[in-house]
Formats: C-alpha cells, sequence, structure tokens
C-alpha cells in the first residue's frame, strides 16, 4: 500500500476528502498530516479520523532539516499540499523529486504565483470577468505554481457569479478530482 503525507494550512476539507477517500482503498493511505497552522482547523479533522497530524514552525521548515526527518520517517510515496501556503523547500523538493504535488484553485498558469490563493484567486476571476476556471493539479518546484501540470478540470463564470460563487464551484471541482488524480499518481 502506497504512503500518502498531506500538508495542510487551514480548515482542511481537502485533506478531510483524501484521508476518507483513502480509508477503504488497497491504493494508499494517508499515513501523516503536517500544518505550518498550530490552530489549524484541519488539526481537528486529523484526529477525529484518527491520522497523525503534527504542526511545526518557520525555523523546522526552513533553517533545519527536521520537517525532512519527518517526512524520511513517514516514509511518503506521495506528497500532497492541500491549501499549504509556504513555499516549498528545496531540500524535500531534491529529496522526493516528482513525489510532491499541489491543488491550486484556478487554470494555472492564470492566477498562480506568491499570493494568489483561496478568495485572492476567486476574487481576481471575478474581477478580470473571466468565462471560466477550475483547478490544476500541478507537480511542486521551487516557484510557487510553476510545477509541470498533471490535471486541469474547468467551470464556467457567469457574469451574474460572486467570487464566492466561484469558490462553491472551484470547492466542487476539487472534491470531485482531487482525490481519483492522486488514487492514478499512486498507480503508476
Amino acid at each position: 500500500m502506497k504512503r500518502i503525507v498531506i500538508f495542510a494550512s487551514g480548515s482542511g476539507t481537502n485533506a478531510e476528502n483524501l484521508i476518507e477517500f483513502f480509508q477503504d482503498r488497497e491504493t494508499g493511505s494517508v499515513v501523516q498530516l503536517l500544518t505550518n497552522n498550530p490552530h489549524a482547523k484541519v488539526l481537528d479533522r486529523a484526529k477525529r479520523l484518527k491520522v497523525s497530524a503534527l504542526s511545526f514552525n518557520k525555523i523546522a521548515y526552513t533553517e533545519t532539516d527536521d520537517v525532512l526527518h519527518i517526512l524520511r520517517n513517514a516514509k511518503p510515496d506521495l506528497i500532497v499540499l492541500a491549501g499549504f501556503l509556504w513555499l516549498f523547500p528545496k531540500n524535500i523538493l531534491i529529496e522526493f523529486s516528482n513525489k510532491v504535488i499541489n491543488l491550486h484553485p484556478a487554470l494555472l498558469p492564470k492566477y498562480g504565483g506568491k499570493g494568489m490563493y483561496g478568495m485572492n484567486v476567486h476574487d481576481a476571476v471575478v474581477a478580470n470577468k473571466e468565462t471560466e476556471t477550475g483547478i490544476t493539479i500541478h507537480y511542486v518546484n521551487e516557484h510557487y505554481d510553476e510545477g509541470a501540470i498533471i490535471f486541469q478540470s474547468k467551470c464556467a463564470v457567469l457574469e451574474t457569479d460572486s467570487a464566492q460563487d466561484v469558490a462553491d464551484k472551484i470547492h466542487e471541482l476539487e472534491m470531485a478530482h482531487f482525490p481519483e488524480v492522486v488514487e492514478s499518481l499512486l498507480k503508476e
């Protein structure tokens, strides 16, 4: 069975979806959840779903190999960023080359880069009067949202849509596609 480690920073709906999806699968399971936010709701979700969860600070992440050591012990086949906001460090990317993926709430390369997450993305999509948006699942490299694209799914943006309407559509796409794409990567 393949091993998945999730990094998340916020409420954790995508992390919860992944954990639940893989609870009864033979392809893989979520063995660890890591967060940079000790108050993130995702920690409560992990506890409820009986998944080991740890939080870490910026020093452990960027100035030491502490997080890398946690990952080495977890032995992940895939590292999944599900609403994780910090740029991924080079030492982890080197050790886990082509094993780190991210879910982005827009059709990259549009609306990617530093600061483009969550409602910031949806506000920009609506402000620019886009007619479509979607999700992108991509490999992570040393730059925000520039890794090779694995999967995209689109949805329409209506003239009457608010940023919250767009967020709701994106959330539906994430719930429907993210676990299946992760599973397909585990089968490769």
